[in-house]
């Protein structure tokens, strides 16, 4: 009477250890790729936010001066969340008003953490609605 095996050979197993291997290998980096541009995203959220509180701000007071922590005319905002996400967690980008005046203002979502090597740099948004970044990516806005 002949006896039978079941289960699989090493050669089958090390074939497909190589197959998820490779596939990890082409998903991961793609996986990697959509977080930051999801993190990206929420920052700029983040900034139109920021940049509503701001136009609040000038409605209540004629002015965009005294917006930031301690009445100051940049830094943290103190009338709105100082980093992304706004709803806690993890900050991967943290925003500040980088210039005020009674007239204008542009607000900067830097990016930190695990967003900090991200290819668009810091983000920018002005009172006119111009958009900026310091990085050297193309889709960034």
């Amino acid at each position: 009477m002949k006896q039978t095996m079941h289960g699989f050979t090493l050669i089958e197993l090390m074939i497909t250890v190589a197959i998820v291997g490779i596939l990890a290998s082409i998903a991961l980096p793609s996986y990697q790729d959509s977080v930051m541009k999801s993190r990206r995203r929420d920052a700029q959220g983040a900034l139109m936010g920021l940049a509503n509180a701001m136009e609040r701000h000038f409605t209540e007071t004629n002015s965009y001066l005294g917006a930031a922590d301690s009445g100051a005319d940049t830094g943290s905002p103190a009338i709105y969340a100082t980093q992304s996400p706004v709803d806690g967690g993890t900050a991967f980008y943290n925003l500040t008003i980088s210039a005020a005046t009674s007239t204008t203002f542009t607000l900067t979502a830097a990016p930190t953490g695990a967003q900090a090597n991200d290819i668009c740099g810091s983000l920018t948004l002005t009172n006119t609605g111009a958009r900026d970044f310091t990085g050297t990516g193309a889709d960034c806005w």
